[in-house]
C-alpha cells in the first residue's frame, strides 16, 4: 500500500536526525564534548521546554511543533518510525493524505501541549513524535480494531506473533498509561504525552467517521486489510 504522506513523515524525521547532532554523523557538530553541548543547544532550541512553554514567547509556542521532527537517539528515532510505518498506511489510506497529515500534527501538538500543561514546572526538554504516533495508534483502533498485526512481546521470548489490533494496541495503552501513573513528575520519557495523544486519536476517528461509517468501511476493505498488515 503506497502511502506518501506516511513516507513522507518518516523521510522527514530521518533527515532532520541524521543531519542534527544527536546522529553523531555530522561531523559539523565536532566531537566528544563539543558534540554534547551541540545536542543540548539544538534539543534545548526545537524542542518543547514546559516552563518556556508558558513564558508568553512565540518562539516557544511553536516548539510543540517541531519537537515532532526531532529525536534523541538511533533507538528513539527507529522504534517511532516503525510504528509509524506499520500503523500509518491504512490510516493515512482510510482519512486521506492531507487530513491525515493535519491530524498527525494537531494531535501531536496537543499531546506535547498536554503533557507541559500537566509538568508546567519542568524544565526538562522534550522531543520526538510520539504523542503523534499515539494518536495514529488510537484511530486506528477505533477504524481497524480487527486487522490483524504482529508483535513482539519481551515474556513470550520475542516470538513473532498475529494478535487482532485492539488486542496489541489496548495493551500498549495499559502499559502507557501505568507509566505514566508511576511518573507524576514527569522525567524520562514522557508516557503522558502518549496517553493524550493515543485518546485523542481515538476520539478523533469516532467523531469524524462514527460507528456506520466505519462499519462500510471495515466490510470493503476486509479483504485488502489481512493483506496489508505487516
Amino acid at each position: 500500500m503506497f502511502s506518501r504522506m506516511t513516507n513522507v513523515l518518516i523521510g522527514l524525521c530521518c533527515a532532520v536526525f541524521v543531519l542534527g547532532p544527536a546522529s553523531g554523523l555530522n561531523r559539523i557538530y565536532g566531537t566528544g564534548d563539543a558534540l554534547l553541548k551541540a545536542q543540548t543547544a539544538y534539543f534545548e532550541r526545537w524542542g518543547v521546554i514546559p516552563l518556556d512553554l508558558w513564558s508568553g514567547s512565540v518562539r516557544a509556542l511553536v516548539t510543540p511543533l517541531t519537537a515532532l521532527f526531532v529525536h534523541g537517539s538511533w533507538l528513539h528515532l527507529l522504534g517511532n518510525m516503525l510504528f509509524l510505518y506499520v500503523f500509518g498506511a491504512m490510516a493515512e489510506a482510510r482519512m486521506g493524505r492531507l487530513p491525515f497529515t493535519a491530524f498527525y500534527l494537531i494531535i501531536g501538538y496537543l499531546a506535547l501541549l498536554g503533557y507541559a500543561a500537566a509538568h508546567a514546572d519542568s524544565g526538562q526538554t522534550l522531543v520526538g513524535a510520539s504523542g503523534s504516533i499515539s494518536g495514529v495508534l488510537g484511530a486506528f483502533l477505533y477504524l481497524f480494531p480487527t486487522a490483524r498485526v504482529t508483535s513482539l512481546f519481551p515474556f513470550l521470548f520475542f516470538l513473532p506473533l498475529r494478535f487482532p489490533a485492539w488486542i496489541v494496541l489496548l495493551f500498549w495503552f495499559v502499559i502507557q498509561w501505568q507509566a505514566a501513573q508511576d511518573d507524576p513528575r514527569g522525567p524520562g520519557v514522557a508516557y503522558l504525552a502518549h496517553v493524550i495523544g493515543f485518546a485523542l486519536g481515538f476520539l478523533y476517528a469516532w467523531a469524524r467517521y462514527g460507528r456506520d461509517s466505519v462499519g462500510a468501511t471495515r466490510a470493503n476493505d476486509r479483504a485488502t486489510e489481512e493483506e496489508s498488515q505487516p
